[in-house]
């Protein structure tokens, strides 16, 4: 049987409902000494009480800070996520601390799958929001359809000027059939001279890698032709929803499994291996995982860190919020 993508994407479905009334949680089980052992907080949001909620599904959540850079932001932060099933749309939710909860924005979704005159897609999902201190920009980083990244831009993180398409599966070997699931990072990769670092997922022959990608100006990106991270030695048949961290000031990388877990990898600073260290999260088999973790994102105040995540099975996904104390020496880029 040929697994479908949200469900290579998404991971297998554990016994039970996201649906069910959340249950006394422990911390999720941790066994990777040096990095952060996180036990579930909250949802960020009922998904139930949603007035933007097509598909009753949420994924790829991205939280951007927005005091000091938007103008009367609706909140210190902004939480960014997608359904990702047709038709899918970029929302936002708002929230004063990033321990939430947040509140959605009235006018969901902020991007649709429609925006004329640029393109007229089947859905629009996994929003990723960056910062540009330079120019006081934001930039939102989106696919749809699958093999297309796009770049929208903002002043204000809520409404949206269309940009540019920024990578196709045509920059990509002839094999590779998907290229979204992108963050975006200001980092500066050994040997490159680039300012902005790319990683995303991509399709290859059937399986889904880590790929790597690198900019100035964060619209023209050169494109590494070969994988940076495979699941193999994570005996994970497919691997997505990349996120960079760097430990004491080596780059890795952060991504989920098909099987529920989050592992990490160290790619060295010249992103030029390939480490695989372990999961340093495993979901919890209640609420709000249902044997499911997935697309992490992260923030860091006051000596907590806080991972923003999907929680859920295939189909049923909601967007969750754990925390974990500080781990000295690791620095979350943006």
């Amino acid at each position: 049987m040929t697994l479908s993508r949200r469900r290579v994407l998404q991971g297998m479905a554990a016994a039970g409902s996201a649906a069910a009334l959340p249950a006394v949680t422990a911390p999720a089980a941790h066994a990777l000494p040096g990095w952060p052992a996180f036990t579930f907080l909250r949802e960020a949001f009922r998904r139930e009480d949603l007035a933007y909620n097509p598909t009753n599904e949420l994924i790829f959540p991205s939280i951007r800070k927005m005091e000091g850079r938007a103008a009367n932001p609706l909140g210190r932060y902004y939480l960014y996520y997608a359904p990702h099933d047709a038709p899918g749309g970029i929302c936002v939710a708002y929230g004063d601390s990033l321990a939430g909860p947040f509140t959605e924005y009235r006018s969901n979704p902020v991007v649709s799958r429609v925006w004329s005159p640029h393109y007229s897609v089947s859905h629009v999902s996994s929003p990723h929001v960056l910062w540009n201190e330079s120019n006081r920009t934001f930039y939102l980083y989106f696919h749809g359809e699958n093999n297309t990244m796009r770049l929208a831009r903002s002043a204000d993180g809520l409404n949206w000027t269309y940009d540019s398409v920024i990578l196709t599966t045509a920059q990509l070997p002839s094999n590779v059939s998907e290229s979204s699931y992108a963050r975006v990072f200001r980092h500066t990769i050994a040997g490159k001279g680039n300012t902005y670092t790319m990683l995303f997922m991509g399709n290859q022959a059937g399986t889904r890698k880590i790929f790597l990608a690198w900019s100035n100006d964060q619209r023209d990106w050169t494109v590494r032709q070969t994988p940076l991270i495979t699941g193999t030695t994570d005996g994970e048949p497919q691997i997505g929803n990349p996120h960079l961290v760097l430990k004491d000031g080596v780059p890795h990388v952060i991504y989920n499994g098909s099987l529920g877990r989050i592992y990490v990898a160290r790619v060295g600073a010249a992103f030029d291996q390939e480490v695989h260290l372990g999961a340093i999260h495993t979901p919890l088999s209640g609420f709000p995982d249902h044997g499911r973790s997935a697309a992490p994102a992260f923030a860091q105040e006051n000596g907590t860190t806080y991972m923003f995540y999907e929680a859920g099975i295939r189909l049923q996904a909601r967007i969750a919020i754990a925390t974990a104390p500080a781990v000295s020496g690791l620095t979350w880029p943006l």
